[in-house]
């Protein structure tokens, strides 16, 4: 009878505990842990002088970075959004209903630079779905297009993330 009962404590704790990492999962329930807001900066690579200093919304759960920016209608310079990864692998990101293009900023789980891809927003007739931009990862940082080249943030720069 008591095997009975710890046997049961036992598997209604599991349960619980996978649907709760489920619901975190799936974004339903932001996590405790969570931050929504950061400062990016990027500092040349050869030089260490920073180039650029952002401002960012931090999408680190699966709802936040399957939404990403196509609820916004724009960005300013010095704004973005910070996408967090469990580990680095190669991402595919695309401009599903976006209203803007954008620069898709990959970043090693080093803190460097790996690509920069410079997206446009999808015509009329597309949904953005077919508009893919690839890169090696553990976060991405989108910013308004023509940002990186305005400030001068090429591949191989440091990326330093301060969350608030």
């Amino acid at each position: 009878m008591a095997l009975e009962r710890a046997w049961s404590v036992l598997v209604a704790a599991l349960a619980v505990s996978l649907i709760g990492l489920l619901v975190l999962q799936l974004g339903i329930v932001t996590p405790p842990w969570a931050e929504s807001q950061a400062d990016v900066r990027v500092l040349d690579g050869d030089t260490g002088d920073e180039l650029a200093a952002i401002d960012v919304e931090v999408a680190d759960t699966q709802a936040e970075r399957y939404t990403g920016l196509s609820d916004h209608e724009s960005l300013e310079d010095g704004k973005g959004m910070l996408f967090v990864h469990s580990s680095e692998a190669e991402r595919t990101y695309v401009m599903r209903e976006m209203a803007f293009d954008i620069d898709i900023i990959f970043i090693g789980a080093d803190g460097e630079i790996t690509t920069i891809e410079h997206a446009r927003a999808p015509e009329p007739d597309e949904d953005g779905n077919d508009l893919e931009y690839t890169g090696q990862a553990k976060w991405v940082l989108e910013v308004p297009r023509g940002y990186a080249d305005e400030t001068g943030i090429g591949v191989g720069d440091e990326v330093v993330i301060d969350y608030e």
